[in-house]
């Protein structure tokens, strides 16, 4: 990794509150002496490595790596978890290393964001050397947006009316299909840098959809309603007749 990579990824955390920062290093430490050579490392991910982190919003996204992870072990580390939760929302996801490589093929998006961007907190990356295919990549991303366009359309049922309610769920789709979007582009071959207004702006223009309502959701929902349905349409079409070969990347 190079010099200025790892500078952009400890700024990061590095721009987090300084409460947060004391949290997330209590948190490796109190897992470390309590787990020992079972804590094989833990990294930050999501929106704060992209620098999208919103104090009283935004959660914290960390991968908890473990060598073993027997019942008195996850009992023992169980304060530790929920105490960063509740006082900082870090979310931690307690993975086997002995099970990471063989889930590439249904995390694989998920598997592309840590590798691309992440701080290691402690420990080593047992991500680097996992390998990803496109094949998986095109499953999940058509997958991912299928499910927010099905969800998408119960959000107006379930609204009864209230505009505030469509308009809150389109905002939240909008947030969700940010990761299969930023994927869909990357497997077009398509730059572009993952934070939301950068993918929203290219996947617009690379699919000829005005997503412009998507700005004033709260004010005009119906008309942002509209803008990410066709978006949706659109890019499940383009990938729903992909061919990829499973050659990885």
């Amino acid at each position: 990794m190079s010099a200025e990579k790892k500078s952009e990824r400890n700024a990061g955390v590095e721009g987090l509150p300084s409460a947060i920062r004391e949290r997330l290093a209590e948190f490796a430490n109190n897992l470390q002496t309590t787990l020992g050579d079972d804590l094989v490392g833990i990294l930050v991910h999501g929106s704060v490595v992209r620098g999208e982190y919103r104090p009283g919003e935004s959660d914290v996204d960390v991968i908890v790596v473990l060598g073993r992870a027997e019942f008195d072990q996850l009992e023992a580390i169980g304060n530790a978890m929920q105490v960063a939760r509740y006082s900082a929302r870090i979310e931690a996801m307690l993975l086997l290393e002995s099970e990471i490589a063989g889930a590439s093929d249904v995390f694989p998006l998920l598997y592309d964001e840590i590798k691309r961007c992440h701080v290691l907190l402690i420990g080593r990356d047992p991500f680097s050397a996992i390998e990803v295919h496109d094949t998986h990549r095109r499953l999940r991303i058509e997958q991912e947006l299928r499910e927010a366009q099905i969800r998408l359309r119960r959000a107006v049922t379930d609204a009864f009316g209230a505009r505030e309610a469509i308009a809150g769920a389109v905002v939240r789709k909008i947030k969700q299909v940010r990761a299969p979007l930023h994927a869909l582009l990357a497997l077009k071959g398509i730059a572009c840098a993952a934070d939301l207004p950068s993918v929203i702006a290219k996947v617009g223009e690379t699919y000829g959809v005005d997503l412009a309502p998507l700005d004033a959701a709260r004010e005009a929902p119906e008309s942002a309603h509209a803008a990410l349905v066709a978006l949706l349409t659109r890019t499940i079409d383009d990938v729903n007749a992909m061919e990829t070969a499973p050659a990885a990347r």
